[in-house]
């Protein structure tokens, strides 16, 4: 039986956090008018996260990555402009640069409650923000069978989205630092690999029925089936602040999928490694991000990410140019480039405290300048 080609929509969502201009600290009470104000403008695209300081969107569903560019230029651009008329401003970035998890207010939400009554500390530390890629993929075998294949490239998806150096004031050493403190939760990290998406209902099944969880929802790994819509949902990133990232990625991951499909189309997969391997490589992408390179698992050799990125681009340009991503492919080069917004927050870190400043001093020019590149190009 021929197996009919996904139609590859995408949704993206990306969380923010709320700063205060005055302080640079996170609002931890935001004025309600704010929510409902970018409510009554956004619909249901904007909804409130576990932190009061947080605020998440998600766009419609696009039939392009040029759609979802538009659509994440407009939703970014409408919370920039409502945060602005009550002295905030968002900061796409998965963790603050200084402030502490421990002066923070939750939603007032059952489902958040019922999160933090259960995880306790694990649930209550989550300060963090992540941007998912919702790919559409009807056929839900297919849908597995990408689950257990796209694993091996998770780890080059976290390395050119790091957003995440610093934790509580601290230069943590890493360049995404959020992966730390969510994995603490179960259900995270590399996915599981299942034989049918039967096989995969049945585990989940095992766990509602032993009252561990609700649904499907409350399994939270790098790639997930979504349990909401027909879609393989990416959560491994980290947000960018730089939206031309963002879309870059967004395309890298659309593309990834269709390419998998492919060689499924074609009698052919990718192989398939085990998690310890592939757990070095996400290590080494939350530590270094792409700077000291990735295992090429074929090769059992450590190999500079350039090179790597160079290879994955030869792999899926044709993907890019039936989806129409060419540009933003090509873009990729771009963020090893400029640096990711990790790079650039210690860049401009490391420069304050030599032109004198204070520690404090410098984290509060980095929350400037995440605040001023969130807004950029809107």
């Amino acid at each position: 039986m021929k197996l009919e080609e996904p139609d590859f929509t995408l949704g993206v969502e990306e969380e923010y956090l709320l700063v205060d201009l005055e302080t640079r600290d996170l609002v931890s009470d935001p004025a309600p008018e704010l929510m409902l104000a970018c409510i009554n403008r956004c619909g249901e695209q904007v909804s409130p996260e576990l932190m009061r300081s947080q605020i998440e969107i998600g766009t419609r569903v696009c039939t392009s990555v040029a759609e979802a560019r538009g659509e994440l230029v407009r939703l970014r651009a409408i919370i920039v402009e409502e945060c602005r008329r009550h002295g905030y401003a968002p900061l796409a970035v998965s963790t603050h640069p200084f402030a502490r998890w421990l002066e923070q207010k939750q939603t007032e939400k059952d489902r958040y409650s019922d999160l933090t009554r259960e995880m306790q500390a694990a649930a209550r530390r989550l300060l963090i923000c992540g941007m998912h890629v919702h790919v559409g993929i009807e056929n839900r075998e297919l849908r597995i069978d990408l689950l257990n294949q796209l694993s091996y490239f998770l780890p080059h998806l976290l390395a050119l989205s790091c957003s995440s150096p610093f934790w509580e004031g601290e230069n943590t050493g890493l360049k995404s630092y959020r992966l730390t403190v969510f994995d603490s939760l179960p259900r995270t990290g590399l996915p599981e690999q299942f034989a049918s998406y039967g096989e995969y209902e049945r585990h989940v099944s095992v766990l509602v029925e032993a009252g561990l969880i609700e649904d499907a929802t409350r399994i939270w790994w790098d790639v997930r089936p979504s349990a909401r819509f027909p879609t393989l949902e990416t959560r491994v990133m980290d947000v960018c602040t730089n939206l031309d990232h963002a879309v870059s990625l967004v395309a890298l991951t659309v593309c990834l999928m269709r390419m998998l499909y492919r060689l499924r189309r074609d009698n052919q997969r990718w192989r398939v490694y085990a998690d310890m391997l592939i757990n070095e490589n996400r290590w080494r992408a939350m530590r270094y991000s792409f700077d000291e390179g990735m295992i090429d698992l074929a090769k059992s050799e450590v190999v500079p990410f350039d090179e790597l990125l160079d290879e994955l681009i030869g792999f899926i340009r044709e993907d890019a140019e039936v989806l129409g991503c060419v540009d933003e492919i090509e873009a990729l080069h771009d963020i090893l480039v400029d640096g990711t917004s990790a790079h650039r927050q210690l860049q401009i870190y490391g420069q304050a405290l030599a032109e004198g400043l204070s520690a404090d001093e410098a984290l509060t020019r980095v929350v400037d300048w995440l605040a001023q590149e969130t807004a950029r190009s809107l």
